[in-house]
């Protein structure tokens, strides 16, 4: 989810803690259990910072050992012994536990965003994605407003949070149903299809579409159960060559690649250079597709330059690349 909502979720997880006798009448303890709470709703994506270094670091490991099993355990004991040390007369067990269920609600709620988390590790490395939210879902999203408001102005937090979330639950069923029906028109739709990604959007009733068969991609989106498919590629293998090959390598290529698991790519050249670029289709956004990897290899087979991560224009990748054509 966006840090907007996590923000949102850890006020709703402190006034589910006042179900706590201990958590409601000791201000210390309460004090440290709120901001642990609110620490433990947003430390996992403390690998945000990767982004400082390069997006194709950022893309391999964002949502990756941070959001690990390891990390669930670990995050909420280094939070609960510093903050204990700074409120000496907290309740350490009560600190830990609430901080751990807001470490655990965080990563949770990541795995239903078509991202994903490799929340499984050290056990598996693949990314859990299942797909029914959107990473910033304004219902859940408003419905924590909501609640926290009707908290604000006096009604009892532990009532309106349990409330919240029963109504969030459901709301989560009817999206799996949702998706359900969408998947199932797609098969109508695209006789054959052996891969179907559905990702949702910020409009409930409109998923973003895309279809894979023995010969074509499809790309589309769904409104409702009506499936209109917007562009069909031909699937053609990849051509061999030692420029292609270099460019593969290349880690902007490889994070792609590691990230997106259905693309098209194309090959040309610019001047001397020979341009290799992997489209991913999950994306498509008013007849363009921003996510995109890009790498220009030199007559020495060298990347002279390369990138990977959302543009949504031809000039702004230029600039990215730090490129300018020749004439």
């Amino acid at each position: 989810m966006d840090t907007g909502t996590h923000i949102a979720m850890g006020v709703a997880i402190s006034g589910l803690a006042l179900a706590d006798y201990t958590v409601a009448n000791d201000p210390s303890t309460m004090g440290a259990v709120f901001a642990g709470i609110m620490v433990g709703s947003l430390i996992p994506d403390i690998d945000t910072v990767l982004k400082l270094r390069n997006n194709a670091v950022y893309l391999r490991n964002h949502r990756g050992i941070t959001h690990s099993i390891p990390a669930v355990m670990l995050w909420p004991l280094l939070i609960s012994i510093l903050l204990t040390f700074i409120v000496p007369g907290a309740v350490f067990l009560h600190v830990w536990a609430w901080t751990f269920f807001a470490v655990f609600i965080h990563v949770f709620v990541d795995i239903f965003n078509s991202y994903g988390t490799q929340a499984l590790r050290p056990f598996s490395q693949r990314w859990v994605a299942i797909g029914v939210i959107n990473t910033f879902d304004p219902i859940i999203f408003g419905l924590h407003v909501m609640a926290i408001l009707a908290w604000f102005f006096g009604t009892d937090p532990v009532v309106t949070m349990f409330t919240l979330y029963i109504v969030i639950f459901f709301y989560y069923l009817l999206r799996f149903a949702v998706k359900g029906a969408v998947k199932r028109a797609v098969k109508k739709t695209v006789p054959g299809a052996t891969d179907i990604f559905i990702a949702p959007t910020m409009n409930f009733f409109q998923w973003r579409i895309a279809a894979t068969t023995e010969v074509d991609h499809y790309v589309g989106r769904a409104y409702g159960r009506s499936i209109t498919i917007y562009d069909r590629f031909k699937r053609e293998p990849m051509p061999v060559s030692k420029e292609i090959s270099v460019a593969l390598e290349d880690p902007n290529m490889q994070a792609f690649v590691s990230f997106s698991p259905l693309y098209r790519w194309s090959v040309s050249y610019v001047g001397d250079l020979c341009e290799v670029r992997l489209i991913d289709l999950r994306y498509r956004s008013k007849g363009y597709y921003p996510f995109v990897a890009v790498a220009h290899v030199d007559e020495n087979l060298e990347v002279v330059n390369s990138y990977t991560g959302w543009i949504f224009s031809e000039d702004k990748l230029r600039k990215k690349l730090n490129f300018a054509p020749n004439n």
